[in-house]
């Protein structure tokens, strides 16, 4: 049934969206604004770098945008958070076995990077797509498509993992089977495109 495997990031393999989100209502606190939860949830869940700065700067007029200062944030949340999704990574794993698997993620390369060789998963992947491989970001499906331009698949026949709306609505966009990662006690998402809904991808199976 399927050709090959795309896996989110963060929020999917790393605990670390909700870190994000954390961070950037630290940094637009410091910054003068008052913000509330959920309009930065709103703006960064799910969302590419890019798209998080363009919403954030519309929605907090006057603000300049610092991303060594968010930054600064979400590592010291990285410092006392556990990050690894084990079941996500277990599963990433036992694909790669058979399967080609990669990583489509809003983040920065470095970031990426460093996210998943944290994880011990690089060497599993055969390739990763950051935000400076392309544009626009999640939910449009532009990633999605290269992903699968970059292995010949044919997009009917790939799998996406996302914990967030935005990236389900990314892979649906893009003609794909969409399984959305649904762990307690994080941010409700609109999930309802999704084909499969678990609260622990190592649950899956290919068959």
């Amino acid at each position: 049934m399927f050709d090959a495997f795309f896996f989110d990031m963060d929020g999917t393999l790393l605990d670390t969206e909700i870190l994000w989100v954390e961070a950037t209502e630290c940094f637009v606190r410091d910054c003068g604004f008052e913000p509330r939860y959920e309009d930065v949830l709103e703006d960064v869940y799910g969302i590419s770098w890019r798209g998080v700065r363009e919403k954030t700067q519309r929605r907090y007029a006057g603000l300049e945008w610092d991303w060594e200062a968010v930054k600064s944030h979400f590592t010291r949340l990285c410092d006392i958070r556990p990050l690894p999704i084990e079941g996500s990574i277990q599963l990433l794993h036992r694909l790669a076995e058979d399967y080609p698997v990669a990583v489509v993620s809003g983040s920065t390369q470095e970031d990426v990077q460093a996210g998943l060789a944290r994880i011990g998963v690089l060497h599993s992947l055969a390739f990763t797509l950051d935000d400076s491989c392309y544009y626009p970001g999640k939910p449009d499906p532009a990633c999605y498509r290269m992903a699968a331009e970059r292995l010949g698949a044919d997009p009917a026949r790939c799998a996406v993992f996302e914990d967030s709306t935005a990236g389900l609505v990314a892979a649906k966009g893009a003609g794909m089977y969409g399984v959305a990662l649904v762990r307690p006690g994080r941010p409700a998402q609109d999930v309802s495109m999704a084909d499969v809904v678990l609260d622990d991808l190592s649950l899956f199976s290919p068959s």
